[in-house]
């Protein structure tokens, strides 16, 4: 080993070890693996029935997505008007304020931290934007790319930077002197690849590419049309990635082709789409890859980032990464060589009727865990609010094509799909902790929809389109399933068998006639502490933000927040007291209006 290697193997060691030490939540996700897991203890199963809100800091009333970084007593987050702000981690005061040139889709997701030990930078995600900021003032870096951003559009398929339309909310990935930008573009035609690249921390210069539509010569490339690559478009790891520091592995699972209920023009299995992908996160360079989902039709996306675990296999620990997608199904990989740690088993899946459409005709289905929602409707399944909601409900089902999982659109009818659009998991992640076990949060509810002819065809468009995103709903706007209607769930990775599920989240209006147990759709993710507690907001209607105690999911706690909490919350420790916030915001829910953090800490 180099000077230079053993230098920056020694950095990242100190700096993984002082992720597990310290009392700060550094990166999107905790930590650069994504677990979401604290080693804090201080509240605990035994006093966290005492929280009390310890500050709140309002912002511009509109969704808001973030969950924030504190480093060494500083918060640093989005205010949803397209502002960076930073603030005192312990009193709710704003420090400093930075407006962006765009304001980040949803608000933005997170913010990403790079220090060497000297220097100390914050790399932002606006849009089509990377900015580098500094922490002390929120003022841009001078001689980071132009005037302290970079453009990431540059460089994509068009030289010109309008006709490459990329944007990113989720915070890019650091390993080293490296930051890894995710994509985030279009999944429906014009699009571009979401190639994913790595840029240097300092300059903003680009230092590497993976594509992920393949180009000719590249593995992969067999898996399309012979010059998709130059027209193709989708495969973007828009939720966001991590990285292992010990190995220096980056890991990403990819979305969709575009366009996603149609693939007339991209013939064959369409790597590397819905596939996790293990790269060098110095180099770029493919470790291996794992397609879960071949010629997606359903926007099956991997919708939250992969998680690192280490789990036991025959009495050996074996370290892990884990993935989730729209289909609920829950994927786990050998972290060194991408071997499945539960079977995948080749499936035979229906075929298409849609004109120029050919669906592949195996899908692979892992036998462990077992789903977290539903994959299949049928007049059984709906739902039972009331007889009425019932029968029009069946009503509507009858003139639906119905079918098992993997059942494509049919041209010119709705079809139901299972899970929905919007999971089983969404963006906001899941928790892992020590022991193996993995927490998620899942929606449980059917949307339809139906592939039409485009009814404004034109350049780069696609013949056929999709008739759009459609939650199936009662008359009074229910889901026209059977509750639940979502769960929170604890897995234990080590057997794939379910700790526990409960229903998650209720309707105001449903709970008040004796329907508190319903559960509904959740946006955001839990975290989970050594302290044995499980944190999490995430349910739009009932705004209410809830500790449960991870090994039972037993509610221990529980308060109305002021907006819904559908973002993943965070928890870090300032002069020894240790905090939980989370942003709020009506973005879900048209009757509230506003926005804020609320932090949470026990009585002093």
């Amino acid at each position: 080993m180099g000077v230079k290697s053993f230098t920056l193997g020694c950095a990242l060691l100190i700096a993984s070890t002082a992720y597990a030490q310290d009392a700060d939540w550094r990166a999107y996700g905790g930590d650069p693996g994504g677990t979401r897991y604290s080693t804090l203890t201080q509240i605990d199963r035994s006093n966290v029935g005492q929280l009390v809100e310890a500050w709140r800091l309002e912002v511009f009333p509109s969704a808001m997505q973030t969950q924030p970084i504190i480093v060494a007593g500083t918060m640093y987050a989005f205010s949803p008007d397209g502002h960076v702000i930073a603030v005192n981690a312990a009193t709710g005061e704003q420090l400093w304020s930075y407006k962006l040139a765009q304001t980040p889709r949803g608000g933005g997701r997170g913010i990403a931290f790079w220090t060497d030990g000297n220097e100390r930078r914050l790399i932002v995600p606006a849009n089509n934007l990377i900015y580098a900021l500094d922490p002390a003032t929120g003022q841009p870096i001078e001689g980071f790319g132009n005037g302290g951003s970079i453009d990431i559009r540059v460089g994509l398929r068009d030289s010109d930077p309008a006709k490459n339309p990329m944007r990113i909310s989720s915070p890019p990935s650091i390993y080293g002197d490296v930051f890894i930008v995710n994509g985030g573009v279009p999944e429906t035609s014009p699009s571009v690849p979401g190639d994913i690249r790595g840029f240097d921390v300092r300059t903003g210069k680009l230092l590497w590419t993976f594509h992920v539509i393949p180009r000719p010569g590249e593995p992969g490339y067999e898996t399309w049309p012979a010059d998709a690559w130059q027209t193709a478009g989708g495969v973007n790891a828009w939720q966001g990635m991590i990285v292992d520091e010990k190995s220096g592995i980056l890991f990403a699972a990819l979305g969709s082709p575009a366009d996603d209920f149609w693939g007339g023009e991209r013939h064959g299995d369409n790597l590397y789409g819905n596939s996790v992908v293990a790269l060098d996160a110095t180099t770029g360079k493919k470790l291996w890859h794992q397609q879960v989902v071949r010629h997606d039709l359903w926007d099956a996306d991997f919708a939250s980032p992969p998680i690192l675990m280490t789990v036991m296999r025959n009495g050996v620990p074996v370290e892990a990464v884990a993935a989730t997608n729209k289909l609920a199904f829950i994927y786990l990989f050998d972290r060194k060589t991408g071997e499945p740690l539960f079977d995948l088993v080749e499936t035979p899946a229906p075929p298409s009727d849609v004109p120029g459409e050919k669906a592949a005709a195996t899908q692979r289905v892992p036998v462990l865990p077992l789903p977290l929602a539903r994959q299949e409707v049928t007049a059984d399944t709906l739902t039972n609010v009331s007889a009425e909601a019932n029968a029009a409900a069946r009503e509507q089902l009858a003139k639906m094509r119905q079918g098992r999982l993997f059942t494509p659109l049919a041209y010119n009818q709705d079809t139901i799909a299972v899970p929905g659009f919007s999971g089983g998991a969404e963006w906001g992640g899941m928790s892992a902790d020590p022991e193996g076990v993995l927490y998620v949060n899942s929606q449980d509810i059917a949307w339809f929809s139906s592939v039409i002819d485009h009814p404004n065809p034109g350049p780069g468009k696609s013949p056929m389109h999709f008739s759009g995103y459609n939650r199936f709903r009662d008359a009074d706007g229910y889901p026209a399933v059977s509750p639940p209607w979502g769960t929170l769930n604890a897995i234990d990775m080590n057997t794939g068998q379910y700790r526990w599920r409960i229903p998650f989240g209720y309707y105001p209006q449903l709970a008040a006639v004796g329907m508190g147990n319903t559960g509904t759709e959740s946006y955001g993710g839990p975290i989970t502490t050594a302290s044995g507690l499980l944190f999490i907001g995430a349910t739009i209607y009932d705004r209410m933000f809830r500790a449960f105690d991870k090994q039972t999911g037993e509610l221990l706690w529980e308060t109305q927040l002021p907006y819904s909490g559908v973002a993943t919350p965070a928890t870090y420790m300032v002069d020894g007291r240790q905090y939980v916030v989370i942003a709020t915001s009506g973005g879900r829910d048209p009757s509230q209006r506003g926005a804020a953090y609320v932090a949470f800490a026990l009585p002093q």
